[in-house]
């Protein structure tokens, strides 16, 4: 763990600079918008250890794998999305002298991500090698309000001298992955250019082909005062860049401000892409720095309105959970429902910024509370135009009638992964799937999904598990064979309860799905068993056996439900008994070590605990919750959240602040000492569930919203907003009571500590805690 960074209730503050932080910082001053973001990189030139990311939605490359690609139904390629052009650098020379940090004196040094209004500020005096000190003060964002583009204000005065000042803005399309599997390049260059004071590059994707179009537009000031350009034009293989010399006298401010824009094939005709660029860099010139800042802040307010979650009396805390909020909007806005969230969605390359079933299992919660109901459906929408895909990934693997077998790692809907333990046998993704189209509508009340879309994905999941399990003539029950569960520090495994629990529910719930579209509108429910050639005797009848007569390993000794069959063979050594320097294990043991122990990745169990908690009484759940937390190790992002959930439902407060803590400052303080690869974006939409869930207890049953509340014992009050079912509701929570305030023009109906409310609309009630 490296605690390095200032709290702050709303900015991330790095004060001093340390080489060896620089690539953790990178990683969490990261800056996106929905359609494109970067890594917190330099402007100016630096030689040291750097991972630079410029990323562009939906714009990917299928990379051929290393491993795997020759074995019957094994994806031939990983897809990742690209290293795209760098639009914000910009070299600068001291009478000829590059300005690098990395070979600097630094004297003083501050950077600074203001959550509250969604910019990145970096401040710093540097001595050159030949004794020039300037000062710079640096500022960009990537606009919510222009969303395909991005802006810099650069800064730059002489401290104990007079000279030139040389700067170079540059489009820079010559990157690289990191994670190139042959260390390839992805780019070709279609053209480039150059504007009046300013310039662009136009590149395509290999294979995928892709056009992506990156440009800027310059001012300079001079001590406030425009300076009349004249700028020299360089260009290289796919670069492009203007030069500026310009005398600037002692204590003189030189200011560059960059406009840039990057437009795709992808949202824009490719024929059209390079004037579309020049009319959006124009505009957003026009407009100018302050102006689209100030629209930053305006559109920054209008979010934090909506989904900030404010806590009293323990500021890292509240820093964390403001900065784990900021990642997530940064990542999705539910504008396109073409795009989806990537573990570590604009802010590196681990995991190809592909989807995994991380969304519907986390993010979806935190987007039905804090967005339009449009939002989440989106994200349900986008897999329901992958269906036919997931068909055809099934049927690579030998399935058959439609069933669909969704990817774990996916662009376009075919799976890429590329770790066969993963891409053939980690299928509790479909059961994620499935749970996300229950979880919208039991949330919004949005039933009339099921017909236009949920059912078909709902069949299709259903035929796959139908498919999947076989009959044990043994155990006289149907059984799951070699699997992978959540914990994937178990591989090849026979009936994981979790994943044997979720495919059960699923057949379950697409019989309840039929019933409910038969009711709405049977018209449709006949198109559907038709377009699906569904048997609605004969399959439903399978699926309805199935779910009755799955095999559930239990352990009667110890009264939990069993991992996976045979788990208990595995030598039973407690997490508190492993020596501290050999954790984290996946850096620390060999593979096949991990595989023979007991240690647990991530919630697995608990995973279908906390999906299905109204199955389970409070003692079935302390049994369980206290045998597997004593042997998880906690080294997926994911794990947790969903312990602190469950630790606060069975009244130990205590454990469910800690891991809140650790969840919410997962890479803020680097907890696994993997934040220089990128954030864990979907695991902090597990870092809001834990405040809204775990501390506020709130849950949705027959279409109610229930809340039961506590106070963490640091905390002196913290209060959220949810927005459910076009009701806005703050929900304030102090030791002694709950303040829930209906800000709209409806009345709503809740229960809190089992005590029904019913608030007027623009009401309060006040419930005190008994």
């Amino acid at each position: 763990m490296k605690q390095y960074l200032q709290l702050h209730e709303w900015k991330i503050i790095e004060q001093n600079f340390d080489a060896e932080n620089h690539e953790i910082s990178e990683s969490i001053f990261s800056l996106g918008n929905g359609r494109m973001g970067q890594r917190a990189n330099f402007e100016e030139t630096y030689t040291g250890k750097t991972l630079p990311g410029n990323y562009v939605a939906g714009v990917y490359y299928p990379d051929k794998t290393r491993v795997g690609w020759w074995k019957n139904g094994y994806p031939e390629y990983f897809a990742k999305v690209l290293n795209a052009a760098e639009w914000a650098g910009i070299e600068i020379k001291i009478d000829g002298e590059v300005l690098d940090l990395a070979k600097c004196e630094v004297s003083s040094f501050r950077r600074e991500l203001n959550m509250q209004q969604g910019y990145l500020e970096r401040k710093f005096e540097a001595k050159t090698a030949s004794g020039k000190i300037v000062k710079v003060q640096a500022t960009r964002f990537c606009s919510l309000v222009d969303d395909e583009c991005g802006a810099v204000r650069y800064a730059l005065t002489p401290v104990n001298f007079s000279g030139e000042i040389t700067l170079t803005p540059f489009i820079n399309g010559d990157v690289s992955n990191q994670d190139s599997n042959y260390e390839e390049k992805f780019w070709d260059e279609t053209a480039k250019g150059f504007y009046e004071n300013g310039s662009f590059v136009e590149m395509r994707t290999k294979k995928t082909g892709f056009v992506v179009c990156t440009g800027m537009q310059i001012t300079v000031s001079l001590d406030d005062q425009p300076v009349q350009l004249q700028p020299t034009q360089i260009e290289r293989e796919k670069f492009t860049g203007l030069e500026i010399k310009t005398p600037v006298k002692e204590a003189q401010t030189i200011t560059l401000y960059k406009y840039a824009a990057n437009l795709s094939s992808f949202n824009h005709p490719e024929g059209e892409l390079q004037t579309r660029t020049a009319e959006t860099l124009k505009r957003i010139s026009e407009k100018g720095f302050g102006r689209m800042l100030q629209e930053q802040a305006e559109v920054w307010a209008e979010k934090w309105e909506m989904n900030d979650i404010k806590i009293e009396g323990d500021v890292a805390a509240q820093q964390a959970i403001r900065f784990n909020i900021l990642q997530l909007e940064q990542t999705y806005t539910g504008k396109d429902a073409r795009l989806n969230i990537g573990p570590k969605g604009f802010t590196g390359e681990k995991y190809g910024g592909s989807t995994y079933w991380d969304t519907e299992a986390y993010c979806i919660p935190f987007y039905l509370a804090t967005a339009g109901q449009e939002v989440a459906r989106n994200l349900l929408v986008y897999r329901y135009d992958q269906l036919q895909k997931a068909i055809e990934n099934a049927e690579k693997l030998g399935f058959k009638n439609g069933a669909a077998l969704y990817p774990m790692v996916t662009m376009n809907g075919e799976e890429c992964h590329n770790e066969w333990e993963i891409t053939f046998e980690e299928i509790h993704r479909n059961g994620a799937i499935a749970y996300a189209i229950f979880n919208y509508i039991n949330y919004t009340g949005d039933a009339a999904y099921l017909a236009s879309n949920g059912l078909e994905v709902l069949i299709g999941i259903a035929r796959f598990w139908a498919q999947r399990v076989n009959w044990s003539e043994v155990r006289q029950q149907y059984v799951m064979l070699g699997v992978t569960g959540p914990n994937e520090y178990e591989n090849n495994i026979n009936n994981n309860w979790y994943t044997n629990t979720i495919a059960a529910w699923c057949l379950k719930y697409v019989l309840e799905a039929i019933e409910i579209v038969q009711k709405q509108n049977p018209e449709r429910l006949a198109e559907i068993f038709t377009k699906t050639n569904f048997d609605a005797v004969k399959e439903a009848s399978l699926f309805d056996k199935i779910a009755g007569q799955l095999y559930f390993p239990f352990d009667e000794v110890n009264q939990v439900f069993m991992q996976q069959d045979n788990y208990l063979d595995k030598e039973q050594i407690l997490v508190k008994d492993l020596p501290e320097s050999e954790r984290p294990l996946n850096q620390k043991w060999s593979w096949d070590r991990i595989l023979r122990s007991c240690f647990i990745k991530q919630a697995d169990v608990l995973q279908g605990i906390y999906f299905f908690q109204d199955r389970y009484d409070l003692e079935t759940i302390r049994r369980n919750f206290n045998f597997y937390e004593a042997r998880t190790v906690h080294e997926s992002s994911l794990s947790p959240c969903v312990h602190a959930i469950l630790a606060a439902k069975l009244g130990d407060q205590q454990r469910a602040y800690e891991f809140y803590l650790r969840t919410s400052r997962l890479d803020l303080d680097n907890y696994n000492n993997d934040t220089c690869d990128g954030c864990h974006i979907t695991s902090m939409a597990g870092t809001w569930m834990a405040v809204v869930e775990g501390f506020g207890g709130m849950r949705v049953k027959n279409g109610t919203l229930h809340f039961n509340p506590f106070l963490p014992e640091k905390w002196t009050s913290f209060s959220f907003q949810i927005n459910f079912r076009q009701v806005l509701l703050n929900i304030q929570v102090y030791a002694d009571r709950v303040e829930i305030s209906n800000k709209s023009n409806r009345e709503v109906k809740v229960q809190v500590y089992d005590q029904e409310q019913n608030i007027s609309a623009m009401q309060q009630v006040i419930v005190n805690k008994s």
